[in-house]
Order: C-alpha cells, then structure tokens, then sequence
C-alpha cells in the first residue's frame, strides 16, 4: 500500500524538477571532488593516473623540476648499464649525479612546498631500513645505496627492483603547484563549475518569475525570497552551501526522504523550549484571572448581570449538566459506600445524648424496662442510615420526574434564578465576595506552583511520541 502511494506521488513530480535534482547532485560531488583532490591525488596518480593527467591542470598541478630530473636520471642509470656496464665511466658519473641529487633532495625537501614533507620523510624511513650506517642517517643510505660496490654486492636487478617499487612511485608523486596574483595556489575550478553557475541562475530567474506570475499578489522579488536557498546554487563561492539546495531539491522529487531528521530536529527543539514557553504561557494566563478575580468582575458578572442574554452554543446548559451529573454520582455512588462511617457516627452521637437523657436514665431503672433504650438505640440508628443512605436517591428519582414536565421545568427554573439573586444578596451581605476572591487567588497560586513542577516533571519525548503516532495515523487514514 505505502509503496503504491509512493508510485503515484514521484509520477506527479515533473521531469524537469528531478532532471535539476540531479545537476545539482553531480555539481555538488564535482565540489566535493575538487575540494578533495590533493588529498587523494596520490590515490588517483597510482591507480588511476589518466584521471590525474586530466584534473591536474585545473589545480595548476606539474611536475615538480627537482624530482621529475631525479627520475630521469635514474631512467639514463638503467640505459648506460644495459648499453655498457655497472663499472663503467659512463655509469660511474650518472651514480655520482644521484648520490648528489639524492643529498639535495634530503636537505631542500622539494615536497615541502605542496604539504608532502611526509612523503619524503616516507623515503628517508624506508632507505635508511633498507641501508643500514652507524650515523642511521638518510643521506648516508642514499650514498651508499648509489655506489658500484653496493649495487654490485647486493645485485644490481635486486636493488633497483627494490627501489622502483619502493622508492621511485613516492617521489614521483611529488608536484609543484602554481600561485596566483593572490598568493593562493592556482585554482581552475571555475571553468567547471560555471556552466552550472549559468544554467542554475537562469533556472532560479524562471521558477521565480513564474512564482509571481502564478500568484498575483506575490511579487517577483517576494518569489525570490521564497527561494531563497536556491542562491546559493549560483554563488562562485560558499560553494559547500549549496548541500542546501541540493538536499531540499532531492527531497522533494522524493530521491530520498527527510521526515526522519525533521522529527528528530523539531524533537529537540520542542524538548528544548516546550518547557520555558509553557510555564510563560500558564502563568501569564493564570495570573490574568487573578486580576479578574482580584477586581471581582467574575463574580458581578456571574451572579448579577443573571438577566443578559446568555450565548449558548449547543443546546445544553452546561452548568446545570455538570450539576446534575455530580448529583447523581454523589448520591447513587458515594453515599453507599459511606454507610458504615455515617452510622457509626449516628451511633456516636445517639449514644451521647441518651446518657445526657434523664428520661432514658429513669427508664434503665425500671425494672423490664433495660433494655428499651438500647432498642430505640438501635432503631433510630438504622432508620435514620436509612434516610442518609437511601433517602436520597428515592428523592432524586422523585424530583426529576416532576422536572421533567413543564411545570417542573418552570418551577426549576425559577429556583435558580431565585437562588441566584438570594446567594449574591447574601454573599454581599456577609462579604463573601471578597473571601470567594481571597481564596481562589490562593487556590490559582498553588496551582501555578504545582503545574509549573509538573511541566518540569513531564516527559516531553513521551508527549512527542504521541503526537507522532497520531501524524502517522492521520496520514494513513
């Protein structure tokens, strides 16, 4: 199902969005590529080194004089002892000019120039492993690997078999690198990249204009700020900000999918303000209804302006519905199960006042008569349990059977409004406005002190998880 969802979404996306998809993908590798090419040129240059023949020009890459020279006197070295000997004169001056070449080459470091310090270091490790001398010192290696009598004890095939492999890929890596005006190494990228600069500036001009030309009250610059990520595209620089563009665009030809990271930022951003925000919000708004109160504008409201005409939106009188519903809990539900604490304050009470009795203090004196108070005891108790317990609910069958024809609706009706104006004429009498006020202001403020420590006590990421669940659901359906 989901994947037949996910069909017919990218058959909507246009070809034209996923082909500028894909040019941004292949101009944002080509960056990543340039911005990584010294890095793995030697890589490239021993594995792949038509890649390098190619790319080294936009780098301003050549090769370095001092190492390209050293190579090519070991290619005559080779040549000389094949046409004559290893003792030869001939052979004897090009040895010469490799021990001098090889001492240059240690003390300059023709590598330092480009950051390869450490390929020569590379060398000088590896000649002074394969020639040992007392003073372990490079140049010593290089001069006694390059004389007839090592190559000849060692075998002449053997040694430079050993060295091409070893020695010879390691210096030929080595480059120079040309500087601009600047002071910077050369840099040719722009070449490269400024077919795309041109297709993404034209492109970004069309979408925009076409933005303003769709909704007439967006204007083209309006169009511009909407896209405005999409800049970055065409800017020569800041160019590893055009991941940017490059990830909205493939997300929304649907090449790959963000919702995961979305979520986890909006997570942590909401885990990180939800509660400072929430605390603001609830104080504020409890702090208002202080004031309210404080001012005692509730309670005139309430009790006093009873004749305006009330704004109700469903039929019901919520206040009587909620009454109603307390009642009917209290009585059918709560008084029961206090029937034992309700007689055993009955029998407490009963019990003080007839020892208090002198009636009841006589009757114990007559004799047969003992056990009389005892009796009326007992059954004042369970008939006046009874009437706490049962009575109740029998009363309130009664009286909303009467409610429910018309004279009762009247009638209750009337009781309202008549209790309305009497408990405001007595509050005002007796000043209970201002202690209702008093208390409910202090009732407001412990509240706020405890919901504000529930909120730090709350789990947000539990709170989010919920409401991811129910986006994933509401999308489903």
């Amino acid at each position: 199902m989901k994947k037949s969802i996910s069909v017919q979404k990218n058959s909507k996306i246009p070809w034209f969005e996923r082909f500028m998809a894909i040019v941004a993908t292949v101009n944002y590798g080509l960056i990543l590529f340039n911005l990584s090419y010294t890095d793995l040129r030697d890589y490239y240059f021993r594995y792949i080194p038509i890649l390098t023949q190619i790319y080294d020009p936009f780098k301003g890459i050549e090769p370095h004089q001092d190492t390209e020279k050293y190579l090519e006197t070991i290619e005559r070295l080779k040549v000389s002892v094949a046409e004559t000997s290893l003792n030869s004169p001939q052979t004897e001056i090009i040895l010469a000019q490799l021990r001098s070449q090889s001492a240059e080459m240690v003390s300059e470091n023709p590598f330092a120039l480009v950051g390869k310090s450490g390929t020569l270091e590379r060398i000088k490790n590896r000649m002074r492993d394969q020639v040992e001398n007392p003073n372990n010192s490079a140049k010593e290696s290089f001069k006694i690997f390059w004389s007839p009598a090592y190559l000849k004890q060692q075998g002449y095939d053997q040694s430079m078999q050993w060295f091409n492999y070893q020695i010879s890929p390691l210096i030929a890596s080595n480059y120079y690198r040309t500087i601009g005006e600047n002071g910077k190494f050369t840099q040719r990228f722009w070449k490269i990249d400024l077919p795309f600069i041109i297709i993404f500036f034209l492109e970004f001009l069309a979408r925009t204009y076409l933005i303003s030309r769709r909704y007439p009250k967006v204007t083209w610059f309006d169009a511009m700020l909407w896209r405005w990520y999409d800049a970055f595209l065409f800017l020569p620089f800041w160019r590893l900000l055009r991941i940017i563009p490059v990830v909205l665009r493939l997300n929304q030809v649907h090449f790959i999918s963000l919702e995961h990271i979305r979520l986890q930022v909006t997570r942590g951003f909401v885990a990180g303000i939800a509660r400072e925000l929430t605390e603001a919000v609830v104080v504020e708004v409890l702090e208002q209804v202080q004031r309210e109160i404080q001012k005692g504008d509730v309670f005139k409201r309430f009790f006093i302006n009873r004749n305006k005409k009330y704004l109700d939106i469903n039929n019901v009188n919520e206040i009587e519905a909620i009454a109603n519903h307390l009642i009917k809990i209290i009585i059918y539900n709560v008084i029961p199960q206090l029937e034992p604490d309700i007689e055993e304050l009955l029998r407490y009470n009963i019990q003080q006042v007839m020892q208090q009795s002198p009636v009841i203090q006589q009757l114990k004196t007559i004799p047969g008569l003992q056990q009389i108070p005892e009796q009326i005891q007992e059954r004042m108790i369970a008939e006046l349990s009874k009437l706490a317990t049962q009575g109740p609910q029998d009363a309130y069958a009664t009286v909303k059977k009467a409610m429910e024809d018309p004279i009762g609706t009247k009638l209750t009706e009337q009781l309202v409004k008549h209790f309305s104006q009497v408990l405001s004429q007595e509050l005002q009498k007796e000043q209970g406005f201002a202690e209702i006020q008093v208390l409910l202001v202090d009732f407001l403020e412990e509240f706020k002190i405890n919901y504000i420590q529930q909120v730090d006590e709350s789990n947000f990421e539990q709170v989010l998880a919920q409401l991811n669940e129910q986006r994933r659901l509401t999308e489903t359906d």
